[in-house]
């Protein structure tokens, strides 16, 4: 019992004491990258990626991990939203962090680097100064500085030109909307959320390094990359299995499904008020409504927050801000007058030239969004066609 007391009692003291407990890491010291599977909320949506050091001789089996924030931060929501959350640097002791991927049934393998002791050192030394309060925060960013992205820093940094990422290993690069899309499914609300809310910066092709924002990627690259000559990766293995059940859910809970119903709702009502001559105005106002709120957000994302691949949003296109200036002329001097109809044109101008974009590659939109053009086509054809009418008379 006593080694195993003498253990607990040296791995306390040093999580108390932080960095100067240890100068030195013993000869028997490893460290190896941690890669964890998807979770089921939408920030575990791409998996983890963490450091371990593990150190028998000196009882330490510590995990780094860049990927933690706060909840509690004040304005915790708007700073997300604006793209000006901290993210930090957490150690914890593997068991403990380990212990969260048995409850939330996500899988976890391990990756022991091949170092020589003082690399290990440099590298153990590098993170205690980094996990220091004055050094743990960083600005997050989804694509350049996450939690997958920190850990080829952390080893580029120290290790400098010892240390060679071989890009070969990808035959064809990917778009980061496509690696992104490797983990999503395309009729799903977080999908949606994304297409909506990503530009078309992220349209362009990742360069090979540029894919290791995914922490499976890190996983990938690691096993191709060279410490002076050798394979970084001494060996692997798989720590927890994944077991989780896998299912989707219903349609019902689907945008595909709500998004049908409102097209068969906006074609039943334009019919009726073609056949009437009448103008429903509630669903004019939902619409455009949603329509112009949604253009607020994008302009939001795009202007006012620090996200970089939030930037030349093309859904703009269609979630135009001035629709909520339409419903006030529509309200106040109604379909007949200029002003509405040559609004209406444009509209019309600008959902023909989505499928332009789209198809030259400036930017993938969502296939469901082919349901709300397809609403706004209707309901913008039928308006104008009021409009002409009116103007007839």
């Amino acid at each position: 019992m006593q080694p195993v007391i003498r253990s607990l009692l040296v791995s306390s003291l040093f999580l108390i004491l932080g960095n100067t407990v240890l100068g030195q890491l013993s000869s028997g010291a490893k460290i190896s990258v941690l890669t964890c599977g998807p979770g089921t909320d939408l920030y575990a949506t791409f998996g983890h990626s963490a450091i371990r050091v593990q150190d028998p001789g000196n009882g330490l089996d510590l995990v780094y991990n860049y990927g933690t924030f706060d909840f509690n931060t004040p304005n915790f929501y708007l700073k997300f939203a604006r793209g000006k959350l901290l993210y930090s640097l957490s150690r914890e002791r593997f068991e403990d962090f380990l212990y969260t991927y048995q409850l939330e049934k996500r899988w976890v393998k391990e990756q022991v680097l091949q170092l020589s002791g003082p690399e290990r050192n440099e590298i153990f030394r590098f993170l205690e100064t980094n996990y220091e309060p004055a050094n743990r925060d960083y600005k997050y960013d989804f694509l350049f500085n996450n939690c997958a992205t920190k850990i080829p820093d952390v080893f580029a940094r120290v290790l400098g030109n010892r240390l060679e990422f071989s890009e070969g290993f990808l035959k064809e690069p990917f778009t980061f909307r496509q690696l992104i899309h490797q983990y999503l499914d395309t009729n799903s609300w977080s999908s949606l959320g994304i297409d909506l809310a990503l530009g078309a910066v992220i349209d362009r092709k990742a360069k090979p390094l540029e894919h290791m924002f995914l922490p499976d990627y890190v996983y990938r690259q690691l096993n191709h990359s060279l410490i002076e000559g050798k394979p970084l990766v001494l060996r692997e293995r798989t720590i927890l299995e994944a077991y989780g059940s896998g299912n989707k859910g219903y349609f019902t809970m689907t945008p595909a499904f709500w998004l049908l119903l409102a097209l068969l709702f906006t074609t039943a009502i334009t019919y009726i008020d073609f056949r009437n001559g009448s103008r429903s105005k509630a669903l004019d106002f939902l619409l455009l409504g949603f329509t112009g709120i949604t253009g607020l957000l994008i302009i939001f994302l795009w202007f006012f927050t620090d996200h970089t691949a939030t930037a030349w949003n093309f859904n703009l296109l269609w979630a135009f801000p001035l629709n909520l200036l339409l419903i006030i002329f529509l309200r106040r001097i109604g379909t007949g007058h200029r002003r509405v109809g040559i609004f209406l044109l444009i509209l019309i101008s600008f959902l023909v030239t989505i499928p332009m974009v789209w198809t030259l590659g400036i930017q993938v939109f969502s296939p469901l969004l082919i349901t709300i053009w397809c609403c706004l086509t209707l309901r913008y054809l039928f308006l104008y066609r009021q409009y002409k009418i009116l103007q007839a008379r």
